[in-house]
């Protein structure tokens, strides 16, 4: 969403004034400790732009003594003239000393303790300044300070000041820090000048900070897809060759990192960087196979196809559900599954699905911990397509009043369109095509219709069976014949 064209002329303006005197600096390290400083005149941030709630925060935290900047995402946004989603606050207050000023505060994470302040539907971000590793003692601590064997920070509890805060940001372009208090934007890394520019950098040396997150390079894709920048040669240079760290990140993360990924309206663009940068492979591994197999020549057109459905329904504020996109991915890989047990075993059909997504599930399990509820969705999904081929009798009725219906149609759809696609040079249209506008059909016509189409089945297939002699009845036996 914009902010309007005054906001963005202003930026235009303003952007000349920052790129000329940011513009000599860029090709040297930043200074942590001399922060370039925009003056109110000299950016376009205003309280006008920032979240009610937001502002009640930094106004509490100021008032009680603290620091307080609105940070990150918040500050890169609305210089870009985009409203932005969430608004982060990062402090010198320690998580305690947050809590002791908010009734409404919830300390939140182990990794990074967080304040998360809650006002009704929104929740408002706290993060105390992050400081460095550099104490032994502090090292050695594992209740504030622990790294794995590969360098990733397992616990970083270890607090500091604003230019040590800066320093701790992944990219440059979220270094960026504005005060309610005296209304100005402090930039501790070039972070305006690669905003306007459009450029995706990190800070510090990349593969020291991809080690210690390799979300990182999760991320640096995000925001180039999102905010239609690039990533910066030196910062996306390792990720190929780090992208085996991200078999480290716990499943549950992942899920996390899946839904920015996929479930914010560039999904599509999201999973070609993921391919071309060997990351796809670590949420689900058993399509990236597929993907790489000749066999499965459609594969990418079905997940893309999927994603662009789902790109279209964010982008126009329609209800999604991840469930759909997750039946999508793996769906080839559950139809073989189903394959090879029908061709190993006597098991019969429902049984077969069964110990297919009890494989399939628990396999994908291990990458992305999909909760219960949309493993219910997706199970539903894949049960309709089975029921919606079976329309006689009373089938049909039951099937469009199933809870699912919309979804299990909808997948119905992708898999007709995709099979039209690959049967292009055939002029006659495939039996899933035309199951697809039968249902397309019935859906919307009414009572009389559907009877009507309910019985053409069922007379369609009773003409197609052969019809049986009757036999004769046997005569009984006569008495005298006794």
């Amino acid at each position: 969403m914009k902010l309007g064209s005054t906001v963005i002329k202003s930026v235009i303006n303003l952007c000349k004034k920052v790129l000329g005197k940011t513009r000599k600096s860029q090709s040297k390290p930043p200074s942590f400790e001399q922060p370039n400083i925009l003056s109110r005149d000299q950016h376009p941030v205003s309280r006008k732009h920032i979240s009610h709630n937001a502002l009640k925060v930094l106004y509490r935290l100021n008032k009680g003594g603290y620091d307080a900047y609105l940070v990150g995402g918040g500050v890169r946004d609305i210089l870009l003239g985009l409203a932005p989603k969430d608004f982060d606050i990062a402090t010198n207050a320690t998580p305690e000393q947050i809590k002791a000023l908010f009734r409404n505060c919830r300390l939140i994470g182990r990794r990074f303790r967080l304040a998360h302040i809650v006002f009704g539907r929104e929740i408002i971000e706290v993060a105390t300044f992050r400081g460095h590793h550099e104490n032994s003692e502090e090292k050695n601590c594992q209740k504030t300070s622990k790294q794995s064997e590969h360098g990733m920070l397992l616990r970083d509890n270890i607090y500091g000041t604003i230019e040590e805060d800066a320093e701790r940001r992944d990219f440059t372009i979220n270094a960026l820090y504005y005060s309610a208090k005296d209304f100005k934007v402090y930039d501790f890394a070039n972070g305006v000048a690669d905003v306007y520019a459009k450029q995706i950098r990190l800070i510090g040396d990349p593969e020291t900070r991809y080690r210690e997150d390799p979300v990182r390079m999760l991320r640096a894709i995000r925001f180039a897809t999102k905010l239609d920048m690039n990533i910066h040669a030196d910062t996306k240079a390792p990720i190929k060759s780090l992208a085996p760290l991200m078999a480290n990140i716990p499943p549950a993360r992942m899920f996390e990192e899946f839904l920015k990924l996929f479930m914010s309206g560039k999904a599509g663009e999201n999973f070609q960087q993921l391919r071309d940068y060997n990351l796809f492979q670590f949420f689900f591994p058993a399509v990236e196979q597929q993907l790489n197999h000749q066999s499965h020549a459609y594969l990418a057109d079905f997940i893309k196809l999927a994603m662009k459905n789902t790109d279209h329904r964010v982008n126009n504020d329609q209800r999604v559900t991840p469930a759909f996109l997750f039946a999508a991915m793996l769906w080839y890989p559950m139809q073989e599954h189903i394959q090879r047990l029908n061709s190993e075993t006597q098991l019969t059909p429902q049984d077969a699905f069964f110990a297919a997504l009890s494989e399939v599930m628990s396999e994908q399990q291990r990458s992305i911990a999909i909760p219960k509820r949309f493993q219910a969705v997706m199970k539903d999904i894949w049960i309709l397509q089975d029921k919606l081929s079976r329309r006689e009798g009373k089938r049909a009725f039951k099937a469009l009043e199933h809870p699912k219906f919309r979804a299990g149609y909808d997948f119905l759809l992708l898999r007709a369109e995709i099979e039209s696609a690959s049967n292009q040079d055939n002029q006659q249209p495939t039996a899933l095509q035309e199951l697809a506008k039968w249902w397309s059909d019935f859906q919307h016509s009414n009572a009389d219709t559907q009877q009507f189409m309910v019985k053409s089945i069922g007379q369609n297939r009773s003409g197609s069976r052969r019809t049986r002699k009757r036999r004769k009845p046997r005569t009984q036996s006569s008495g005298s014949e006794a």
